[in-house]
């Protein structure tokens, strides 16, 4: 199946794209026409796209981007337009358009790696596969691709003014993908197969140690430590005193006192 994602990918895509263009054929008498007499008509329909890119009508726009983009080479407006077309797709967020988004943003790093807008476009790949994450409980590709992407934008570009926006987006992403595998563990914890929930649990912390829930993990993989058949109550401790020191609330907070002061051999209360 993974050999087969890239190449359904590609398929949708291309037939994506040809949809677009007969779109565009069709659609640029109506709205992508320039005046008689405009002087710069590069500008003008930037001027043009950007108004309606700005009102959310994602079409319009694109079709004057793309005219700036497939007709005028030289326009200093050209990168700024391939960008803008991989805005409307996002705008649209369908699962054909935001494919697209993706290509036009992977284009615009191979034509312009070292444009000034490079970080936003690394950003908004991120944010075009961020758009196809689906629920914890389902497929990670797409959070995983959006991991890899945001990865790459934090090396590649530690001083720029997007770093908190895509710090932000990779903490919710590495969430997203640590309760995945978090969940999974849980459920051998629920179902007493605890050697596999220790593994999952253990993969959670060694993954994304600052995962946002991980009183969770540290609890019930001291759990899964304490139930197992070798009973490591050593193992366990330390899980259970990271909840209480690193957690001021948590719904495991005092069970995880309470195995402490029992593991201890400590009154309770103590």
């Amino acid at each position: 199946m993974d050999g087969l994602y890239p190449i359904m990918t590609r398929l949708v895509v291309y037939s994506a794209l040809a949809l677009t263009l007969a779109e565009s054929a069709g659609c640029a008498a109506r709205s992508g026409t320039i005046p008689q007499g405009v002087a710069q008509a590069d500008q003008f329909l930037f001027e043009q796209g950007q108004a309606a890119l700005k009102n959310r009508k994602w079409m319009q726009a694109r079709e004057y981007f793309r005219q700036i983009v497939d007709n005028y080479p030289q326009s200093p407006f050209r990168p700024d337009s391939k960008l803008a077309v991989g805005d409307t797709y996002i705008g649209e967020h369908t699962a054909e358009s935001l494919l697209l988004a993706i290509n036009e943003f992977r284009e615009f790093l191979t034509f312009y790696p070292t444009n000034a807008r490079a970080d936003y476009t690394q950003y908004r790949l991120a944010v075009a596969f961020s758009e196809q994450m689906l629920g914890a409980e389902r497929d990670q590709t797409a959070t995983r691709d959006t991991i890899k992407e945001l990865d790459t934008f934090v090396q590649r570009y530690p001083n720029s003014a997007l770093l908190p926006d895509a710090q932000a987006l990779l903490r919710a992403s590495r969430d997203r993908l640590s309760e995945s595998i978090y969940r999974v563990g849980f459920f051998y914890y629920r179902a007493r197969y605890y050697r596999g929930a220790i593994d999952r649990f253990r993969e959670v912390l060694e993954d994304d140690p600052g995962y946002s829930s991980r009183d969770a993990v540290y609890f019930h993989l001291a759990e899964s430590l304490l139930l197992a058949d070798n009973k490591n109550k050593a193992e366990a401790l330390p899980y259970y005193e990271r909840v209480v020191r690193e957690f001021e609330q948590s719904e495991f907070l005092e069970r995880a006192r309470a195995r402490v002061a029992e593991l201890k051999g400590e009154p309770p209360g103590a």
